[in-house]
């Protein structure tokens, strides 16, 4: 297994994604970060034939941070719930290039993907198909160049978190498409899921994970500054 496991039970499973992982199947048809685990639950439980694993929620290919499978069925279908519900709270860390106009605030626009280019954009609240978007930001610390923010999803949109950040002139490291000037060498963002909370499916206690940052110099920087 070559993700970190950050939560496992006989329900659930939440792991570090890397950046670079496919969550699932795409037309590249490459591996995916749903075929490994797949893999270690059939090898560590000795499961005959193909262990039962289903998605939960996903994470573009570039950003890292913890992703939550379910094991079960009944899991699966009680945390979908909990997802439309929003019982489900999502934590966020964004490497940016501009500090924002506040310390802290609440963003709330309205979205609409293009499916050709697979970017959103920000549009007027009247547009067909437009979607609307809200999170919670708040600046935790600067270093020189860059500024390391803290967001609390409250929709789950298509790129939600870059497509704000960028309409607010903050421009995730790394991310060409929404308008940083260069990538990572490794092709990853710093946009990173830090934190996840919520009430088990099953078990009905707290869970709650923090996924380390990938190993990266301006990463490790933040982190450690902020955690000791």
């Amino acid at each position: 297994m070559v993700n970190e496991i950050l939560y496992e039970d006989n329900h659930i499973i939440i792991v570090n994604k890397h950046p670079g992982d496919l969550i699932q199947a795409d037309i590249t048809k490459e591996k995916t970060l749903r075929d490994d685990i797949q893999t270690y639950i059939k090898e560590k439980y000795h499961k005959p034939g193909n262990a039962f694993l289903g998605t939960v929620h996903r994470l573009d290919r570039p950003v890292s941070g913890a992703v939550i499978f379910a094991r079960t069925s009944k899991a699966l279908k009680r945390l979908n719930e909990m997802l439309r519900e929003r019982k489900i709270s999502k934590f966020y860390w964004a490497v940016v290039d501009q500090p924002p106009p506040q310390q802290e605030g609440k963003l709330v626009n309205f979205l609409k993907k293009d499916q050709e280019k697979n970017k959103s954009f920000v549009v007027k609240p009247d547009t067909p198909g437009a979607l609307r978007a809200s999170l919670n930001y708040k600046l935790l610390m600067s270093s020189d160049r860059y500024h390391l923010l803290e967001i609390e999803l409250e929709t789950g949109r298509h790129h939600q978190i870059r497509t704000q950040l960028s309409a607010i002139g903050c421009h995730i490291k790394g991310d060409l498409k929404y308008g940083f000037p260069r990538s990572n060498n490794d092709g990853s963002i710093h946009l990173h899921s830090r934190k996840l909370e919520f009430l088990h499916p099953v078990r009905q206690e707290m869970v709650t994970v923090i996924a380390p940052c990938p190993h990266d110099p301006l990463w490790k920087l933040f982190e450690d500054a902020l955690t000791g």
